[in-house]
């Protein structure tokens, strides 16, 4: 599970009930099965910005959601319909261009990958048919016509785990700078977004896990801190989610779609800053995809293209980094 944790250096005014004319007001509950957290300066009552971020969270769960048996994509799966909406069409837009910048490392097809491997709530199989399972995964094999997905095979299913989070909180966002608000920060199970200036009046500062086995405590150790403004930021990792497997194989949840099996790779957690969180939160599961070599070759190519990583890498019993960040603690 991707996963990093905002640190927000500055006392937030909670506040019940209408909140003073350009004052902050912190929301926050649960959306897309995760914790969110939104810190803003605005006229609107906290209980008015927690009703436009349900409308949001339902807007996403109808859509992208693989859990819900009735959203257009679990439908899109099934074989019910190839209707695609606006959502499921820019995420797909989003993830083809990851497609085509990874050579292939970053799909959105290895559902029957991350469902045999239990990583989707489903009950793993221990001893999966990866060359079988294989023929139903590969991006070349739908694409989108206008409104509607064609499959070259019924089976193929999409996946969007890897951006909806991302994509919701640029919702979020873009909804809150629609109702006039300048500063804020959105947070949705550790994908972010950010304007302006925090309640202290600098910018947003946000923590980066550090990453080992065991580290099941989000924001108790910290490797890093970043300043962050007008930006967004997410992070992936496979040192939280992953199991043994009967023969005492590590099986992470990053799926390389080429081999069909679980990533091997010394790059620990990937953290990208972009300008929207949807193209940062599927950057970072690029990235990890891609393993420690090819990442950083790609990242350094985006320098130039107002794409930063932090990447943390290991190094025997030791963390190296590789950083492109230009504004961090």
């Amino acid at each position: 599970m991707k996963r990093v944790v905002f640190a927000i250096f500055a006392t937030l005014l909670l506040s019940v009930g209408c909140a003073p004319r350009n004052e902050y007001v912190t929301v926050e509950g649960y959306m897309l099965g995760t914790t969110f957290r939104i810190v803003a300066k605005t006229a609107l009552a906290q209980k008015q910005v927690y009703a436009e971020a349900m409308v949001i969270d339902s807007t996403a769960k109808s859509s992208m959601s693989i859990f819900n048996t009735q959203s257009l994509i679990s439908r899109i799966n099934a074989g019910v319909t190839d209707s695609l909406d606006i959502h499921l069409i820019r995420n797909i837009a989003v993830a083809a261009r990851m497609y085509r910048l990874s050579d292939g490392y970053y799909d959105i097809t290895v559902k029957p990958l991350t469902d045999a491997y239990g990583f989707a709530k489903k009950r793993k199989i221990e001893h999966p048919n990866v060359d079988s399972l294989l023929q139903f995964v590969g991006f070349e094999k739908f694409r989108v016509v206008g409104s509607r997905i064609v499959k070259s095979d019924n089976r193929l299913q999409l996946d969007l785990n890897s951006l909806a989070k991302g994509y919701t909180v640029d919702l979020l966002a873009d909804r809150l700078e629609a109702l006039g608000c300048g500063d804020y920060i959105v947070e949705v199970g550790g994908e972010i977004r950010t304007s302006g200036l925090s309640p202290r009046g600098d910018v947003w500062r946000v923590g980066v896990d550090t990453p080992f086995e065991g580290n099941q405590s989000p924001g108790e150790y910290q490797q890093a801190v970043i300043e962050l403004s007008d930006r967004a930021l997410a992070t992936s990792g496979n040192y939280r989610r992953y199991y043994t497997d009967s023969e005492g194989n590590k099986i992470v949840h990053t799926i390389n779609p080429k081999t069909g099996k679980g990533v091997i790779s010394t790059l620990l957690s990937a953290t990208v800053v972009a300008n929207r969180c949807v193209e940062a939160d599927a950057m970072a599961t690029m990235f990890m995809a891609m393993g420690t070599d090819r990442a950083v070759q790609v990242a350094e190519s985006l320098k130039d293209k107002g794409v930063e990583v932090y990447f943390i890498i290991a190094a025997g019993e030791e963390y190296r980094v590789f950083s492109t960040l230009t504004n961090r603690e």
